[in-house]
């Protein structure tokens, strides 16, 4: 166990390379109780989400939901978020768990100027997150909500284990399909939920997993995560998350500096992947030099992978260096170790076969 955003989070059950298989393979369940849940109700709701939010809120239909990033006016990350429609008049924001306060108190500032009520309703529910190729059949066991209807980065309600109108949301952070189930935070249901999901999964081999899988699947997957590949201090075209941001929908907190990196010809530094082709494992923080020995950048994200089985990492580096195939080095322990910049994401699930 370890202090995560001020929650005691477990690192791993039986073994992060167990878990991250059984995810990538099987199903894995993920306790995520510690991720924020922010909403906003009224008239004025979407017109805060709007001025507040980088996505497009406009182009959401109730039951659907949206990668989507807070900025600062400098165009750099309050915190990257996912924008849900529960209804018209109606969104919830899930943020993350180390950035929860200052979120709250952003949106509630930040929306001050329109007709909407904004809601803390973070410690209200458990969020379990259910992860994998065999998530859906899992699942599917304990509610009645016809799962194979709910289209990714869309929503649903329906009873699960019992529990009425319950959020099912069929979203993730791995790479994989997947589902979050949103259930009360009493500590009774919560782990009556949690043992009949692990019951519904034992025929697929399920495996609790922790934050070390967590981080391994999204790094695989080229998810960012806060305070390394996006912070106060990075902006969305360096991150590469500019296919989230739409400039064209008008003013938002951080449109204008944007637009200002556009017409300046964009960013001096991107993010990339890097494949580790000698020995060593790129490690966060560690230096990225060129062929001379000139440090270009620093590493954000480094892993060995365990399903691909090769060092990976994301890492930020000038952008005449930032070509797929540049051959770069990573300074591990002093020495530089060979690495090559390759596509992101470095993993994508297999598309299901059609029935014929």
């Amino acid at each position: 166990m370890v202090d995560f955003g001020g929650w005691d989070m477990p690192v791993e059950y039986s073994g992060l390379i167990a878990e991250h298989m059984a995810v990538r393979t099987g199903v894995g369940i993920f306790d995520v109780s510690h991720m924020g849940d922010i909403q906003l109700r009224g008239p004025g709701s979407l017109g805060a989400v709007q001025h507040i939010s980088m996505n497009d809120a406009a182009r959401l239909q109730v039951g659907q939901a949206q990668y989507s990033a807070m900025l600062y006016p400098e165009g750099t990350f309050v915190d990257d978020i996912i924008v849900h429609k529960l209804s018209e008049n109606d969104y919830l924001f899930v943020i993350n768990a180390g950035t929860r306060e200052k979120d709250y108190e952003w949106v509630r500032t930040q929306a001050r100027g329109f007709d909407c009520h904004v809601s803390d309703y973070s410690d209200y529910y458990t969020q379990l997150a259910i992860q994998g190729p065999r998530a859906q059949e899992t699942l599917q066991k304990l509610t009645n909500a016809d799962l194979s209807k709910v289209k990714f980065y869309w929503f649903t309600w329906g009873t699960v284990c019992g529990l009425p109108n319950t959020l099912i949301a069929r979203t993730g952070y791995t790479g994989e399909d997947g589902f979050e189930i949103y259930i009360p935070s009493d500590e009774a249901t919560s782990e009556r939920v949690w043992n009949e999901v692990m019951e519904a999964g034992a025929e697929f081999g399920i495996l609790p997993c922790g934050l070390g899988a967590r981080n391994t699947l999204r790094l695989e997957a080229a998810l960012s995560l806060y305070g390394h590949e996006i912070s106060e201090s990075i902006n969305v075209f360096e991150a590469g998350l500019d296919r989230f941001c739409k400039l064209e929908k008008g003013p938002f907190l951080g449109s204008s500096a944007l637009q200002g990196v556009v017409d300046s010809g964009g960013p001096s530094r991107k993010l990339v992947g890097l494949e580790v082709v000698e020995r060593g494992i790129a490690r966060d923080g560690y230096r990225v030099m060129d062929s001379s020995g000139n440090a270009i950048g620093s590493v954000t994200s480094g892993s060995p992978a365990p399903f691909l089985k090769k060092n990976i990492a994301l890492a930020y580096v000038l952008r005449i260096f930032a070509e797929v195939g540049t051959e770069v080095a990573v300074e591990i322990r002093n020495c530089p170790v060979k690495a090559v910049v390759v596509p992101l994401p470095f993993y994508k699930k297999p598309k299901k076969a059609t029935q014929s």
